[in-house]
């Protein structure tokens, strides 16, 4: 069978039609050349690099009026175009890191360009440093989870290898996952609770495979724990870049690694607010989606969570709509200034969907509508 052979009487896809597949989501690249544009071209005068913030309010926008991808993905489709996309993704993501400290060797960091550098590679980060790298991790190839987990460096958060895959999956849905927000549930609140105890969760995952939940710091077994390997790599990262750079290039750093790690925060919090899992195997309906064809290209097949949970290990772009898993209100793009902005109006929003669809708190005792 040649890459594009049938399955099962499934009729293969002709290589025109894969690349127009393939071509709109080219559109993941927005962020990260973006970035890579505004390292390649700094220092820059005054206020001047403000400019470059210009696609990601232009993305906002665009996400805000997206028209709808109901279409499914073909079964036949090759899977290496795709792949490429991911590597490409990653040698920017490295790129733009080494680009970041240097740029901050020669800029001092009291400078419009940190701020500008800490919002649009902080995004990008978010999207190349946690979003491709929650792609790589969920994959059978062990070398392309070990690239996940170096992407995870770069945003210094490293554990949520650990957490995400043998934490949040097992558990969503349920009181016991740190990163299912609850039935009305501030962002705020959220964002406090979650944090240390995603850390914690992952810390107990490791030290239970390693034999002893209760684990001292100092036992040898420690050396094996993946959170301990995660926590020395990046924080070796950090300090070599202290070291080498100098402190305006550690501080930028670090605070795009945490605007990163809020960005992802924010997915994590609507993408399963206020739902509670019913069933033992996790079902379409316990993961929130969105139909927005912008966030849907511009995320690589993220927005379809609903079969991501389903099925972990489908690549994104296999993953397949699920009519029967509640609605965003707006695309995972757009949805994060009515997050940060209006939490208020989002949850008013996501509990007018919730009753509507009778699930979370309005699931009716028998499952039944």
């Amino acid at each position: 069978m040649n890459q594009l052979g049938a399955v099962s009487g499934i009729t293969a896809l002709r290589p025109h039609q894969v690349a127009t597949i393939w071509t709109r989501h080219l559109l993941a690249l927005l962020f990260p050349l973006t970035a890579l544009y505004f390292l390649l071209s700094g220092p820059h005068p005054g206020w001047s690099g403000g400019v470059f913030m210009l696609p990601i309010l232009g993305a906002l926008l665009a996400d805000a009026f997206s028209r709808p991808e109901l279409r499914q993905p073909h079964p036949g489709i090759p899977a290496w175009p795709f792949d490429l996309l991911l590597f490409v993704l990653v040698g920017i993501q490295l790129i733009n890191i080494f680009l970041t400290v240097q740029l901050f060797t020669i800029q001092h960091f009291w400078s419009p360009d940190a701020l500008f550098a800490v919002l649009i590679v902080g995004a990008t980060s978010g999207y190349s440093g946690i979003v491709v790298a929650h792609e790589l991790i969920h994959r059978r190839q062990s070398w392309m989870r070990q690239l996940g987990r170096l992407l995870l460096c770069t945003v210094m958060y490293e554990h949520f290898y650990t957490e995400h895959v043998r934490g949040h999956h097992v558990r969503v849905g349920t009181p016991e996952d740190p990163a299912t927000a609850r039935f009305g549930e501030s962002f705020g609140r959220f964002f406090l609770r979650t944090i240390p105890a995603q850390f914690r969760s992952a810390w107990r995952l490791e030290t239970k495979r390693l034999g002893a939940t209760e684990m001292p710091l100092l036992d040898r077994r420690q050396l094996r724990n993946r959170v301990v390997q995660g926590l020395c790599a990046e924080w070796a990262l950090a300090f070599s870049i202290l070291f080498f750079a100098g402190p305006a290039a550690f501080s930028v750093f670090l605070l795009q690694a945490l605007f990163a790690i809020r960005a992802l925060e924010v997915v994590n919090y609507f993408e399963h607010w206020g739902l509670v899992r019913t069933e033992k195997r996790v079902q379409p309906i316990d993961s929130w989606d969105t139909d927005s064809a912008f966030t849907y290209y511009a995320l690589t097949g993220l927005t379809r969570h609903a079969d991501h949970h389903a099925y972990a290990s489908r690549p994104y772009q296999e993953l397949r709509v699920w009519q029967t898993s509640p609605r965003l209100p707006r695309g995972y793009i757009a949805m994060f200034p009515l997050v940060i902005l209006r939490n208020r109006k989002f949850r008013t929003l996501m509990t007018e969907e919730l009753r509507r669809r009778h699930l979370g708190p309005f699931q009716q005792p028998d499952g039944s509508d």
